[in-house]
């Protein structure tokens, strides 16, 4: 060994001059310019972890803002005060949601932004957890403490071990025995490593040339933040009225609480790029009748979107569904409609006449979002829950929709179910081949209706082929190129029967 030593000794001199002569040709060849911004790039290196690191936690925040999209996504402006050392440094960004996308991070000083400059920046995710300390820990020494019984008293014992392996189970060395086994209860640790952090956080490298005290501000995205609208509408008795109630349910899955922030709410179809199925919280909820109240959100247009600004500051935990009223309108005229649409297959096979299909029929309410029904603001998409008035007054669940984003004036239109006491019953009376590709179809809806009320059925009927109608027991509209929609009235207690025939050609 002494003689590979004396070898490597002898060599030595020659290695270093070589490669000090290669240094001296890589320098006369490599461009002036480039070779300062390796070196400026070298001298601007980040500094590495350490301890005592400054930090900045929710006590230095100043203002929050929470931008939330209903695609389980938030935009999150943090602004802080903070004193900061001059020169280069690592500050520990802490409290930031745990979802948080570091591509998406983006620090600057408000109060000088061009004296303080970010160097590096990393997410440190590696939080604080019994098993994490102990590997961190591996090759150093720890406090173990057992306790043990003697003379019917319990004492602890204390023994400095240095932990050697934490693989599939501890190997300590205690003295000079090497010790497996759950031979502590707990241990006792000097300190936290400093790369090992109780909460998400970002530590930044930086560089002021500025003053010590800034204001600055960090903006991301995150996820597991979403929101959703849910509506109730509460129907009179006549089904000729309604209530409406908007509630706001903002859910903060992301890891963090929001504090005292600017709430803003952004509606629409947002493009993003592909990402794994995200779930969501569907809430079910009766909101009981209050006074109106003045509306807490101020709606305006933000480029191909809706923005719905929350006109007071609020909280939210992390782990916390929070519900706020986003409108109310009371006295909506709606409409209730009765629909029975026919199917394509009626055209494509002949029918056996002695045995009438039924179809459903479906019942819906319909009322326009306009300013003199009280509305006239965009409806962000979400849940419809109708409820509606016994003969004793108890409100009652009569069925659910759910809604699309609808612009101010528009119609909304709520499927609750179908029709108990309306049957409709259909068959094919007649088929007839005229020629090689003319044939004539009639057909016949039978719709009995056991209400104690008269109403209306829209009967929508699909008609395949270049068609005409030669005649028809009602009026028809021709509402597609293959549709014509009749609009049918029942006596209470009644029945009516449409009756029509087409001519199709194929």
């Amino acid at each position: 060994m002494e003689i590979h030593k004396s070898g490597w000794k002898r060599r030595l001199p020659w290695i270093l001059s070589g490669t000090a002569a290669l240094l001296a040709v890589f320098a006369l060849s490599y461009p002036a310019c480039r070779w300062q911004q390796v070196v400026a790039a070298q001298e601007k290196e980040a500094p590495h972890a350490t301890a005592s690191d400054p930090s900045t936690s929710l006590s230095d925040q100043t203002d929050l803002n929470l931008t939330v999209y209903n695609s389980n996504i938030a935009l999150v402006r943090d602004v802080r005060s903070l004193t900061l050392p001059s020169g280069a440094f690592r500050l520990k960004f802490m409290d930031i949601a745990a979802t948080v996308n570091p591509a998406t991070v983006h620090f600057r000083s408000l109060t000088e932004p061009d004296k303080l400059g970010v160097i590096e920046q990393n997410y440190e995710y590696d939080l604080l957890e019994p098993a994490k300390l102990l590997h961190k820990y591996v090759g150093k020494e720890v406090t173990l403490v057992r306790t043990y019984q003697e003379s019917g008293t319990t004492k602890h014992e204390e023994i400095k071990a240095t932990l050697l392996s934490d693989n599939n189970g501890q190997v300590w060395k205690i003295g000079n025995d090497i010790v497996t086994g759950g031979y502590a209860e707990s241990y006792r640790f000097p300190d936290i490593p400093a790369n090992l952090y109780d909460r998400p956080t970002l530590v930044m490298s930086l560089e002021n040339s500025g003053s010590r005290k800034q204001q600055i501000e960090a903006s991301y995205l995150a996820n597991n933040l979403s929101w959703n609208s849910d509506y109730v509408l509460t129907v009179s008795r006549d089904d000729k009225a309604a209530d409406l109630d908007g509630w706001v349910t903002l859910v903060n899955n992301s890891g963090t609480a929001f504090h005292n922030a600017r709430l803003q709410l952004v509606a629409g179809d947002l493009n993003r790029l592909p990402a794994p199925a995200r779930a969501r919280l569907a809430e079910n909820f009766l909101a009981t009748k209050a006074a109106p109240a003045a509306p807490q959100f101020e709606q305006e247009n933000f480029s191909e979107y809706h923005l719905y600004t929350l006109g007071r500051r609020t909280s939210v935990e992390d782990k916390e569904t929070k519900q706020i009223s986003l409108l109310q309108g009371s006295g909506i005229p709606v409409e209730k409609i009765f629909v029975v649409n026919g199917q394509n297959f009626y055209y494509h096979s002949r029918q056996n006449p002695g045995s009438p299909l039924k179809d459903a029929v479906m019942v819906y309410y319909k009322f326009k979002n306009e300013d003199k029904a009280g509305l006239g603001m965009p409806l962000p998409a979400g849940s419809v829950r109708v409820y509606q008035k016994d003969s004793k007054g108890g409100i009652l669940f009569a069925g659910e929709d759910r809604i699309g984003h609808t612009p101010k004036d528009e119609d909304v239109t709520i499927h609750i179910g179908n029709a108990f006491d309306v049957v409709s019953e259909r068959k094919q009376t007649d088929y007839k081949s005229i020629s090689s590709n003319v044939w004539e179809m009639e057909f016949e809806i039978t719709i009995r209706n056991h209400k104690d009320s008269p109403i209306t059925v829209q009967v929508n009927e699909p008609i395949g082929g270049d068609w005409e109608m030669l005649n028809s027991s009602y009026k028809y509209t021709k509402t597609g190129a293959f549709a014509a929609q009749f609009e049918v009235p029942v006596e209470k207690s009644g029945t009516s029967v449409l009756r029509y025939r087409i001519r199709a050609h194929w």
